[in-house]
């Protein structure tokens, strides 16, 4: 696989990034400490590249109409200028990715699905639009996407927008998004700006021309110098939204598992009219109750479970850890992981397998941390 890079590269080794390929990008791991990192989000602010995801724009009188029978959420719905978390499925009711979607018009929606899915779902979009009346362009190979996140995040936004414009900013809602002038130095242009992310903080996340993302990067950079934003990489990210009990593509969902195995039903609209792909499955499953279900652990020692680490009750094998760490907002150990649906209720004592040596932890709702508290 050829490794692909975003047009922020050069800025990552300048600030003297730890690299990792994530679906076939080189991407920032950390640039010193990711625990610093992690907790400069959560008391000020981080500064994310995220110009691995893809950008999917739908166009045409028939967008709403195509989405609906394309994804499971009903997205003909959605007002102009907010956004709706969904899922593309298969006829199976197998989840290809989940994904956000911002209408930004009548007849525009934004799709953005993740890095290492966008190729797959680009192609599952295309093939799906047969009959409507839209034209689906995959505009990733042109954008970049930068996110600033954390408590002081709207402060150095406010300080790249003019004054007359900066109402845009303060007054979004969480899922919403606008077009919101932007003067950097002698460049200046709008730029779709949504209150969006992946952290459980408030934040925004920016789409730009790749062009223009360092003139953003080292404009954001400078904007927060003095309001404790520092570069942040995919290491805390990861920790940051498994605190925020926010799944993750490829270890809490997978082709292999349905959207109430992973407690996402209510983003399934079947109550919509008219048919979509995975309709048939996904309501069988619904009558269903899944054999395991994705919860939230809590462990009381110091260890953390991993990825694939098997999770006990008296030594029988009830569930897999997907994604485990220690909190550093919380300092504790927590997980997610599916277990038997007999076990899925919050209090339930278990046990994970942490190579060879059974650890206590106990069964607790998600999210894991909220905002503020």
């Amino acid at each position: 696989m050829t490794e692909k890079y975003t047009a922020l590269y050069e800025e990552h080794k300048r600030l003297g990034a730890s690299f990792t390929d994530f679906g076939g990008w080189q991407m920032p791991l950390k640039y010193s400490s990711e625990l610093a990192e992690h907790h400069a989000v959560r008391k000020a602010a981080g500064l994310f590249d995220l110009s691995h995801m893809g950008e999917i724009k739908v166009t045409g009188p028939d967008a709403g109409a195509f989405l609906d029978y394309a994804l499971v959420g009903k997205l003909s719905a959605v007002k102009v200028g907010k956004a709706k978390y969904s899922l593309i499925t298969n006829a199976d009711g197998g989840i290809i990715d989940d994904l956000i979607s911002y209408r930004l018009d009548d007849e525009t929606y934004l799709v953005v699905p993740n890095a290492g899915n966008a190729p797959v779902v680009a192609v599952e979009l295309a093939a799906r639009a047969e009959g409507f009346d839209v034209t689906v362009n995959n505009i990733s190979d042109d954008t970049s996407l930068v996110a600033v996140q954390g408590p002081n995040a709207e402060a150095i936004l406010l300080a790249l927008v003019p004054a007359e414009h900066r109402d845009a900013v303060t007054g979004m809602k969480y899922y919403a998004a606008a077009k919101v002038p932007m003067a950097l130095g002698a460049w200046s242009a709008e730029l779709l700006v949504a209150r969006t992310g992946y952290t459980g903080e408030d934040g925004f996340e920016i789409y730009v021309p790749n062009d223009a993302a360092p003139i953003l990067w080292a404009a954001l950079l400078d904007a927060g110098a003095d309001r404790g934003l520092i570069p942040a990489g995919l290491a805390c990210r990861d920790s940051l939204r498994l605190e925020a009990g926010m799944p993750l593509y490829g270890n809490e969902l997978s082709l292999d598992l349905d959207p109430y195995a992973a407690g996402l039903g209510p983003v399934v609209a079947l109550s919509k009219e008219g048919d979509f792909v995975g309709r048939a499955a996904l309501q069988t499953k619904k009558q269903q109750a899944p054999a395991r279900r994705l919860v939230g652990l809590k462990g009381s020692g110091r260890r953390a479970g991993r990825s694939h680490y098997p999770v006990l009750s008296d030594g029988a094998v009830i569930g897999e850890v997907t994604s485990g760490a220690p909190s550093p907002t919380l300092g504790y150990p927590i997980a997610l992981a599916y277990v038997d649906t007999a076990f899925a209720e919050p209090g339930t004592e278990v046990q994970v397998d942490l190579r060879g040596k059974p650890e206590p932890f106990t069964v607790v709702g998600l999210p894991f941390y909220k905002r503020g508290q």
